[in-house]
């Protein structure tokens, strides 16, 4: 599950309670800066990245996507052509190892290092596949966790296309545009995964929900490429791909389909021992984009000569993703790693 960042949180509370704006520097030093909280914590060694002992992530024997895996897409409301666009191509990107590096395909590798009991590995192939748009809002524009498995039944039931059933590889991706308020949206999440009950569509199919924050939260689910109203005087970075609602829904769409290739039913590979809430591979790594990162501080990422912020590329664009918890070395892992 993606939360709005924890760091937001605490500024949130902390501004509450000076009603003074803070430095740019306390929580989101730009790439050039050279100190940092993490720099004087860690010294030299520039692993920080969200390290640490005591994270126990576990396999808990359950099922993980080592087929294929088809991403079929939920177009839920209004959507520019141009928007579906920037996220197909990320999607595409997953498996485009002939991308320009630091690409997608490199940061989906620290995905793919997780395995099944019989030892393996999650797919390299990521596709996609059918789509449904509900540019009716077939169950209006505002939703609960429980109707949007209603919306993924009617895609799946509909008399004309209908998007296939897939239970064992494929996963299902509910997007939200930007006039549509979800539960929990914005406050406690900016996305979430799981898995349908049988009882409402039918299946067991794993799949998210991730909703175009634009008008709603921006300055939440779309950070940094926009920030909250009371952070004055902080300006928000450029987004790659010139639409601040879709760029911010990029990483967050690549932690849940992470998490649900690692994690599909819930039984997988998470830490903790709550598997209601689970703490997944994504979950461990919100708010790192880049070597350092942690605390305060997002990482070393890249500008382009456009003077846009981003840290990966995938097949003809640029994209800006959080790093995943990689359990083999313990830390948070990206492909645009400077060590």
């Amino acid at each position: 599950m993606h939360r709005p960042s924890l760091l937001l949180t605490l500024l949130t509370l902390l501004t509450l309670l000076t009603a003074a704006p803070l430095p740019a520097i306390g929580y989101r030093p730009l790439p050039h800066l050279k100190s940092n909280g993490s720099d004087l914590r860690f010294g030299d060694s520039k692993k920080y990245e969200g390290s640490s002992e005591f994270v126990h992530l576990r396999y808990h024997m359950g099922p993980v996507l080592t087929g294929s895996i088809t991403v079929h897409t939920i177009w839920y409301g209004q959507w520019q052509k141009s928007q579906k666009k920037i996220i197909r191509e990320f999607i595409g990107s997953f498996s485009a190892v002939n991308a320009k590096h630091p690409s997608v395909a490199g940061w989906w590798d620290t995905a793919r290092l997780y395995t099944d009991q019989t030892g393996a590995n999650i797919s390299r192939t990521v596709r996609l596949g059918e789509e449904k748009n509900d540019r009716f809002y077939s169950h209006g524009k505002s939703l609960t966790r429980l109707s949007i498995q209603s919306v993924i039944k009617s895609a799946v039931t509909a008399k004309t296309k209908p998007l296939p059933i897939n239970p064992s590889n494929g996963l299902y991706l509910l997007l939200t545009s930007d006039d549509v308020y979800v539960e929990d949206f914005c406050g406690q999440v900016c996305g979430f995964h799981y898995f349908t009950f049988p009882s409402i569509v039918g299946y067991t199919l794993p799949f998210a929900w991730v909703g175009n924050s634009a008008k709603l939260c921006p300055g939440i689910c779309a950070y940094p490429f926009a920030v909250p109203e009371y952070m004055q005087g902080l300006k928000p970075l450029k987004s790659p791909n010139g639409d601040v609602g879709v760029d911010g829904m990029i990483s967050v769409i690549g932690h849940e389909v992470a998490e649900l290739a690692t994690n599909p039913l819930v039984n997988a590979w998470y830490a903790g021992q709550d598997p209601v809430a689970p703490v997944e591979i994504a979950d461990l790594c919100e708010g790192i984009y880049g070597t350092g990162g942690g605390g305060s501080y997002m990482g070393q990422l890249l500008n382009g000569k456009d003077g846009a912020t981003y840290n990966m590329n995938g097949i003809r664009r640029r994209y800006l993703v959080q790093w995943l918890w990689n359990h083999v070395v313990s830390y948070c892992t990206g492909p645009n790693a400077l060590d």
